[in-house]
């Protein structure tokens, strides 16, 4: 019986993977390991939990995101020193499948779903190819479930996909290039059907929309939440959506009965002319001004907010970083995640950094671990790095100083009249203080 080992690697023990509560099971392997014919034996080694990733296989796949790219290189040189071959996936390699073929045998670009079975076809034949492409998957008949049986345990959250695709197409984000403009749903029967069968209590749905963007979106949302309710599921989850989610409160409440602890909402700025350069016009459409109203609206039934804010923008300046801390300070949200723009392989932003010659890192692969979202890699206008991580130090102490932070705890506890989405919460913060206390920047500004 063959063997496949499927990795997910760690390069850095930093940030939201230094708490239980923010790690995310490798859901895309777990789908990978589904698609594999049943006379392969497979293994999922987790480098969120597992010391040991070289054990013996016949193949091996890993996914990988850019800031752990290094650390996926060095896996694979171990394993191919040793006669394996390794097959990388995942969003990294599939917007620059000409690097990441210098370090391993193939690669496979976008969705694994089609691309996959051809993969362990050829192994198997003798004639493995460099690289496969995947095409978009039909969700609305997608049936494959992923095999949960080969994660690790010690995981919170059950994650759950239930679309794919975004129209947005921000200019830092690279979603829209890897898995298109379109919104591909599943059926909701089917999202159920899944849903009844996963043991756990907990879901992390890690659609980049669960919501969706229109009439026919929100419908479905409505029907997984009325079937969650009525099938009498009692799981607790979160999701992660746009600020328009906000408008609709009759959705919002269905979401709070059906077990809704919070939600994540990209907010990014307080300021219109920035969100104008990210092209996000779902929150300028609504206006800044109404960013308070939206979030009261899920907290009035109960579902704490993750606001997350971008800082890095060109011609930030202390008194920017100042009013934006008085802002953060005086709004309503639960949980804050403030990140440094980071231009993405793929992204229209990194696009334009590079004809402007802005890339301060480009010693690649090795300047990849940089790219993490605590690092400025590339040459801000108007503000340098050192004022940006100056920036981004004062708005954290304000958030998280003695008595604000425990007032703000307790804000949050008042506002939601529910305990336990009140302690999700307050180990969310807690996550994100211990990220931002172990970051490159802290204690030097």
């Amino acid at each position: 019986m063959p063997k496949l080992n499927l990795i997910n690697p760690v390069g850095r023990r930093s940030g939201l993977l230094m708490s239980r509560i923010s790690k995310f099971a490798p859901l895309g392997l777990a789908y990978v390991a589904a698609l594999t014919p049943q006379h392969w034996r497979v293994e999922i080694l987790d480098e969120n939990f597992d010391t040991e990733t070289f054990s013996e296989a016949d193949l091996v796949g890993i996914t990988a995101f850019t800031s752990n790219i290094n650390r996926v290189y060095d896996i694979a040189r171990n394993y191919r020193e040793r006669g394996i071959p390794v097959v990388l996936g995942g969003i990294h390699a599939s917007m620059i499948p000409d690097e990441a073929l210098q370090h391993v045998d193939t690669v496979v670009v976008g969705e694994a779903e089609h691309a996959w079975p051809q993969v362990i076809k050829d192994f198997e034949a003798g004639r493995l190819q460099r690289i496969y492409h995947g095409s978009h998957v039909d969700m609305t008949n997608y049936r494959v479930r992923p095999r949960r049986d080969l994660l690790h345990k010690d995981y919170i959250w059950q994650s759950v996909q239930t679309s794919r695709g975004c129209p947005f197409n921000c200019n830092f984000c690279s979603v829209t290039r890897y898995l298109g403009k379109t919104y591909r749903k599943r059926d909701a029967e089917d999202v159920l059907d899944e849903l009844s069968a996963i043991e756990g209590r907990y879901i992390a749905f890690v659609d980049d929309n669960l919501i969706g963007h229109g009439a026919e979106d929100r419908a479905r949302a409505e029907k997984i939440f009325k079937g969650m309710i009525a099938g009498r599921m009692n799981k607790r989850w979160w999701m992660q959506t746009s600020i328009n989610a906000g408008e609709d409160e009759a959705l919002i409440r269905l979401a709070a009965a059906s077990g809704c602890m919070f939600v994540f909402i990209g907010l990014e700025t307080m300021d219109p002319d920035i969100l104008r350069k990210m092209r996000k016009g779902i929150n300028l459409k609504l206006g800044v001004e109404n960013y308070r109203h939206i979030v009261r609206r899920f907290q009035r039934h109960g579902i704490a907010v993750l606001g997350a804010f971008i800082l890095g923008n060109d011609y930030e300046s202390l008194s920017y970083y100042r009013k934006f801390a008085r802002f953060l300070s005086s709004s309503p949200i639960d949980i804050f995640q403030l990140t440094l723009l980071t231009p993405l392989p793929g992204t229209d932003l990194m696009r334009q950094l590079q004809e402007e010659n802005r890339i301060l890192f480009k010693d690649y692969p090795k300047d990849w671990d940089r790219y993490r979202f605590s690092y400025m890699v590339h040459r801000p206008e108007g503000v340098t790095p050192d004022e940006i991580y100056a920036g981004n130090n004062y708005i954290k102490k304000q958030l998280y100083s003695f008595p604000f932070y425990q007032i703000r705890l307790l804000r949050t506890l008042i506002r939601l009249k529910n305990l336990p989405n009140f302690y999700v919460a307050y180990k969310l913060n807690e996550a994100f203080k211990k990220g931002w206390k172990n970051a490159h920047y802290f204690g030097k500004y």
